[in-house]
């Protein structure tokens, strides 16, 4: 039997990936540099193959997939165009995905601490996820 765990966990990295496929979209024209265009399309294509997997294992327990709280995901689309209009530099794009990632981050452990009983595919999902966020945090510090 599924752990009610494995699911809530599942399903907030479901919504994890999802806002940073969404946030990345929202800036990617605004990019200047072709190497942080480069390296936002290969985070991009992580987070959404890592999202597939999330996904597959949502099927395996026999439960939909969870989309982004929408109160959230206006705050950030907000946050974006706001800050991105007074300011559409490429060290203001890297400092929004920079703030989004430490977000990600946060959640993503606060939740992998919450849901102890998951099961191990799910919590390695997780941290997989957190290792992207960590990995594009880490590359984008140049262009701050």
């Amino acid at each position: 039997m599924t752990s009610n765990d494995t699911i809530y966990l599942l399903k907030e990295c479901d919504s994890g990936s999802k806002m940073a496929v969404s946030t990345i979209d929202e800036v990617m024209e605004k990019v200047k540099d072709s190497e942080m265009k480069d390296l936002l399309r290969e985070s991009r294509e992580h987070h959404e193959k890592l999202g597939n997997e999330i996904h597959s294992q949502l099927m395996v327990h026999h439960s939909g997939e969870k989309d982004p709280n929408p109160m959230a995901k206006g705050m950030s689309w907000m946050k974006t165009n706001v800050k991105l209009g007074m300011d559409n530099s490429d060290s203001a794009i890297a400092d929004l995905v920079t703030d989004g990632c430490n977000m990600g981050i946060k959640t993503l452990n606060k939740y992998l601490n919450q849901y102890k009983a998951a099961d191990e595919t799910s919590k390695s999902l997780c941290k997989n996820l957190i290792s992207i966020e960590e990995d594009l945090r880490g590359d984008l510090r140049q262009y701050l």
